[in-house]
């Protein structure tokens, strides 16, 4: 059974994944606090992506970039100029909408409005008759152009006028800390064009209208590669990360009949770019973007090159030839696919019996708790279990549950996505034997404890 949003949001407040922050002062609008369970899951997402994407691939190594960076860094990526949203109000109930997402809602997603003129929004909202979601009325505000970026002060201000020398900005992506070190990282990592940078980092826009849960927010992670090459093989590259990021979600479990590739039309593209395209999943409220892969041309680093001064092209040790790399941008939001993991993994099913248990058919690499521990009986089973429970937590997330009966503490941990379930009892004080149950089967087998490490190897790696 699917789960709504509304559904989602209580069970993970319930379960411990996902808390409003600042709850006790009446929160914060879209900000959001990772519990106990929500902070392995986001962690275990980083680090599969890390692993697929640094660790198994040939081609790329890390960053960690700064998210203070020197303003100039805005100024020649354009964001200080240009990087805004369409706000539009309704004159009649005063409610604020970014005009692109009206068109984006009314139409499905068939029209996105990205990179439309002011004059072609507003043309498009009243040619259709687009009227405000809350009062229903046609009577909007002009559009004025609204800043995403937090702006800041660096260091003691007490000179108003020295304000604007001391101005900083909080990082609105991760991609520009990697393009200014290109050349460091080049030099110090000896990699030979084509190779790629990644980076898992915070970001901050102030979104006019974020919403649906952790899906749009004001503060939040990515997972971001730049991958550089050589002007001219870049649409191959293109295709190749395509695919990479595509195969890298069947692989966590999200299913695919749930997913599409949007290619953007050619006049939804920035101008820069000669290839965008948006993995797409199936929310409760309709396909939206999940990742984004971006073929940007040599924009950011010729922008750099041209505001800063300093060389930023590379010389081709094969033919001597010099250019200014091109750039692959496969992008992803972490809480992004930290949603779309629990939307599609999360069921509820009937048994045989009749009975219900709700259950998180997580990737088991992804599960916030890997392996539970339970004594059968807590007065004649503890002290093994507390055994067996301090060898497994050596190498996996675990957690000891000694509450309630066996059946419930089973659902519990079908609830919270934990694949294996090891039960002490008579046969593990006798014999050294104790019983796994898997979650999706809910099948039992008797293993060895000197076997359980190794037994649990291949089954909880990624």
């Amino acid at each position: 059974m699917k789960i709504n949003m509304e559904q989602l949001v209580a069970y993970c407040k319930q379960q411990g994944f996902v808390y409003q922050g600042s709850e006790i002062y009446g929160g914060l609008a879209n900000a959001w606090d990772f519990g106990p369970l929500g902070v392995e899951l986001k962690n275990n997402i980083k680090k599969a992506w890390w692993k697929r994407f640094v660790q198994e691939n040939p081609y790329n190594v890390g960053l960690d970039s700064a998210i203070l960076m020197n303003k100039e860094v805005w100024v020649a990526s354009g964001h200080v100029g240009g990087f805004s949203d369409p706000l539009i109000d309704c004159k009649s109930c005063n409610t604020r909408y970014r005009a692109d997402k009206l068109i984006e809602d009314f139409t499905n997603g068939k029209e996105t409005g990205d990179n439309w003129p002011n004059e072609k929004l507003v043309k498009f909202i009243y040619d259709n008759n687009i009227v405000c979601p809350n009062c229903g009325k046609l009577n909007y505000t002009d559009i004025r152009k609204f800043n995403l970026m937090f702006k800041t002060t660096q260091g003691v201000i007490d000179d108003p006028a020295s304000a604007e020398k001391n101005t900083v900005y909080l990082r609105p992506e991760t991609a520009q800390g990697i393009f200014v070190q290109f050349k460091n990282v080049q030099r110090t990592s000896r990699r030979k064009v084509p190779f790629g940078i990644c980076q898992v980092g915070k970001s901050f826009r102030n979104e006019i209208t974020p919403g649906n849960f952790i899906f749009r927010v004001r503060e939040f992670e990515q997972m971001e590669l730049e991958f550089f090459c050589k002007p001219g093989t870049e649409l191959d590259w293109f295709n190749y990360w395509r695919k990479y990021c595509l195969d890298f979600l069947k692989d966590l479990g999200i299913n695919e009949a749930d997913l599409q590739l949007r290619d953007h039309a050619k006049e939804e593209l920035a101008f820069y770019s000669n290839g965008t395209t948006d993995i797409e999943y199936r929310f409760p409220w309709g396909f939206g973007e999940l990742w984004g892969i971006a073929s940007r041309t040599d924009y950011d680093l010729t922008q750099h090159q041209n505001h800063s001064g300093e060389k930023l092209d590379y010389v081709d040790p094969d033919d001597n030839s010099r250019y200014i790399p091109y750039v692959v941008e496969p992008s992803v939001g972490v809480e992004r696919l930290f949603l779309t993991v629990l939307f599609s993994s999360y069921d509820k099913e009937t048994l045989e019996n009749g009975e219900e248990r709700e259950v998180l058919h997580l990737n088991p690499f992804l599960a916030p708790y890997k392996i539970a521990v339970f004594p059968l009986m807590k007065k004649f089973h503890s002290e093994k279990a507390m055994e067996v429970y301090k060898l497994l937590s050596k190498e996996y997330m675990t957690i000891y549950d000694d509450a309630a009966n066996i059946g419930k503490r089973y659902r519990r941990m079908d609830a919270i996505g934990t694949p294996y379930c090891v039960t002490i009892d008579e046969n593990t004080l006798n014999e050294d034997i104790v019983t796994v149950r898997n979650r999706d089967t809910m099948a039992q087998e008797n293993i060895k404890i000197s076997e359980l490490v190794e037994y649990f190897r291949d089954k909880l790696s990624f």
